[in-house]
């Protein structure tokens, strides 16, 4: 089968205008080009599509078990209010209405495009649609706690969920949550059993609350928690990223191997990416912007990002803290804010990066022959700006 388009998008290549894709009956990528150069191929059954065909979309950081949780939060509560309203909501609905949305979420998003997903898990709500879904998983098994006492506890409940998950066929492992919802312990523990899969993911830098608690022990998150008569993390009065490659280190030598998916950055600075560029062998950095500005009313520093040559991946974090789990819409909004970066660049962000970053590359992310990473056509694009418009959606084709 022939399908040909306004634009193909390779990601392995530049794009291709009117570019020609052809796939065998399975989806697996046997060639792609110019439209002009299809020569004998031309025999074969065409398709013409008007937009741009793309490769399957790596969502590189979502909460699908949040998915009830869609249209009730406020916005732009910060870190404090969004945490104390996780607290309450969570398990206000039942486990069959948990598990019922999360499963419309998961079929929505392999309808418009998504072939990849790292994703955070709680619990094992998600197991058996993640199981059964076309998208491939990557389960961070992410956990929390604030009581040194209680960590051999918790990370042992984690690794009990890990087996259960790789007895249903899922990739997963535990992962650390962030420096401020963990003991010392727990924190490095955890980071340290997740890296034995060779994957963490982690979520950092995400708020000033955040350095503010970590670097001063001041600011709005710290004091919810002394509220609430949890422990605190150390004072370290250097950045949160510091202080989680300082503590993962007194269990893992650097250069640390494994694959380590730094999550929304949104406070990140030069300072924190040197640091994690000497102690971290494979760093991946997240951005989910539409959850950044829900809760914060932020962007992350795309521009730093880019000028270290970082590999940026884009994920759409949770319907807590979104209104929906689009890719295309998270591309929107990077051009909307950012219009000098080429969409070429975004599409790899969304497309290979996040297939690297949980170590699925050799199948998904780009057009390459022998792959099958799926199809997607994205509509209604501004050929002239190669920008995405208010219009534009996007299909699975394959």
């Amino acid at each position: 089968m022939i399908y040909r388009a306004d634009y193909i998008f390779p990601i392995d290549g530049k794009p291709i205008k009117n570019g020609y894709l052809e796939v065998d009956d399975e989806g697996t990528i046997l060639s792609y080009g110019s439209g002009e150069s299809v020569g004998t191929k031309s025999i074969l059954p065409a398709e013409y599509l008007e937009g741009i065909l793309v490769p399957g979309f790596a969502n590189a950081h979502c909460h699908v078990e949040l998915s009830h949780m869609k249209g009730l939060f406020r916005q732009g509560t910060g870190m404090d209010g969004f945490i104390q309203q996780i607290n309450a909501l969570r398990l206000t609905v039942s486990q069959e209405e948990r598990i019922a949305a999360l499963t419309e979420q998961m079929e929505q998003m392999y309808a418009e495009g998504v072939s990849v997903m790292a994703d955070i898990s709680n619990c094992d709500e998600s197991f058996e649609c993640k199981a059964s879904s076309p998208i491939y998983t990557r389960t961070y098994l992410e956990v929390f706690g604030t009581e040194p006492e209680d960590a051999p506890q918790i990370l042992a409940g984690a690794i009990k969920l890990q087996e259960k998950a790789e007895r249903m066929g899922l990739d997963a492992a535990p992962t650390p949550h962030s420096p401020y919802t963990m003991s010392p312990l727990l924190n490095r523990l955890s980071a340290a059993e997740g890296l034995k899969s060779g994957y963490i993911s982690y979520h950092n830098q995400e708020s000033d609350q955040e350095e503010d608690m970590i670097r001063y022990g001041t600011g709005e998150l710290a004091e919810d928690y002394k509220a609430r008569g949890c422990s605190m993390p150390p004072v370290t009065g250097e950045s949160a990223l510091k202080y989680f490659l300082d503590n993962l280190q007194k269990e893992v030598k650097a250069p640390i191997e494994g694959r380590v998916l730094l999550v929304h950055n949104t406070v990140t600075d030069q300072k924190s990416i040197d640091e994690a560029l000497k102690v971290l062998k494979n760093p991946y950095w997240a951005v989910c912007p539409l959850s950044n500005i829900f809760i914060h009313r932020i962007l992350p520093p795309l521009e730093l990002l880019m000028a270290n040559n970082l590999t940026i991946c884009v994920g759409t974090d949770s319907l807590s803290s979104n209104l929906q789990l689009s890719m295309v819409e998270e591309i929107r909004c990077i051009q909307g804010h950012f219009p000098h970066i080429p969409l070429e660049e975004i599409l790899k962000w969304c497309c290979l990066n996040g297939a690297c970053a949980v170590g699925v590359e050799e199948r998904f992310g780009s057009f390459t022959p022998g792959k099958r990473p799926g199809i997607v056509l994205i509509d209604n694009v501004d050929y002239e700006k190669m920008v995405l418009t208010k219009e534009s959606r996007s299909r699975r084709i394959i």
